[in-house]
């Protein structure tokens, strides 16, 4: 798989949102990382010291009711953006072509702004 996206700097990205996430009262599951070297079915790993050769990065986000958010980025530019926005409102969101960590950092923000109503980097 092409390496379209730097896993490390959408973890950066991740981490420089979580404060910020958390003041808005949601909440923030660990960082997880895959290994494309492990051998299947391939765990998912929340320290990135055991992850040798990265394919994806994820986060999993919940709020109020049943309000989640889950995003999982690979290196090849796509994501896996699920959600839960009420009893009507779940589904998975289009990610794909993203092209860079600021990139991702944008649809992010308009990811959890559309399933919780707060803007990504709110503070």
């Amino acid at each position: 798989m092409d390496r379209v996206v730097d896993l490390d700097e959408v973890a950066a990205v991740l981490g420089g949102q979580m404060e910020g996430w958390r003041s808005a009262g949601l909440e923030v599951g660990q960082v997880t990382w895959r290994d494309a070297e492990a051998s299947w079915p391939q765990p998912l790993e929340t320290d990135r010291a055991r992850v040798h050769e990265p394919d994806s990065v994820g986060v999993a986000i919940s709020g109020q009711g049943e309000a989640e958010l889950s995003v999982v980025l690979f290196r090849g530019g796509w994501a896996d953006v699920d959600f839960t926005a009420g009893l009507d409102d779940a589904g998975s969101l289009p990610a794909s072509a993203i092209a860079s960590a600021s990139d991702f950092e944008a649809r992010l923000n308009q990811w959890v702004d559309r399933v919780f109503g707060v803007c990504g980097d709110a503070q």
